[in-house]
Formats: structure tokens, sequence, C-alpha cells
């Protein structure tokens, strides 16, 4: 059962890899993937370690937005639906270490 209920945390690592994969940043992309493999260690200092770094990606998530914001601006694009989706994604990366907080893991 905390297997499923850690899916959230894995999601949300597996998509910031997707989203290092596509930047063609290769450290970022083995950090992510090295967080999912870190769930599945039992100590005490994991949660802390995994809320740390969904709380960074999700400043990631924010830190992109912000770029390609300006980017579509600059170009006279429409960017508030980019705005929408990404605001999403950070605010569902940042959530989702909420999963720590329930006695089940």
């Amino acid at each position: 059962m905390p297997l499923l209920s850690l899916s959230p945390v894995a999601v949300s690592f597996l998509l910031l890899a997707a989203h290092f994969m596509h930047a063609q940043q290769l450290a970022g992309v083995g950090a992510a993937l090295a967080m999912v493999a870190m769930l599945t260690i039992r100590r005490p200092f994991v949660p802390w370690v995994v809320q740390i770094a969904l709380a960074l990606a999700s400043l990631e998530w924010l830190r992109t937005a912000l770029s390609l914001v300006q980017e579509r601006q600059a170009l006279g694009q429409p960017f508030i639906r980019l705005v929408v989706i990404l605001s999403t994604v950070a605010l569902a990366t940042l959530l989702s270490g909420l999963v720590f907080r329930s006695g089940r893991v």
C-alpha cells in the first residue's frame, strides 16, 4: 500500500526527468531519477530529502514558466494557457509531498 501512496511523488519526479531530458540536462534527469529510487529506501531522512527536492522541483517549474512567458511575450504569442498549465504542474509537484504527512507512508 505505501507504494501506491507514493505514486504522486514518483510521477512528479518522472515528469521532472522528462522536462530535464527535453532541455538536454542529463544531470537533472539523473537527479530526478535518483529521487524516484530514493523512495524505496526506508530511512528517517528520506521524507525530508524528498520534500525538499519536490519544493525545488516546483521552483524549477515556475522558473521555466517565467522564462517561456518572457519568450512568448517577446514574440507576441499567447501565454495564458502556458501559465495555467505550468502553475498547475508546480502546485501538483509541491502538494505531492503531502503524502509524507499521512501515517501510511
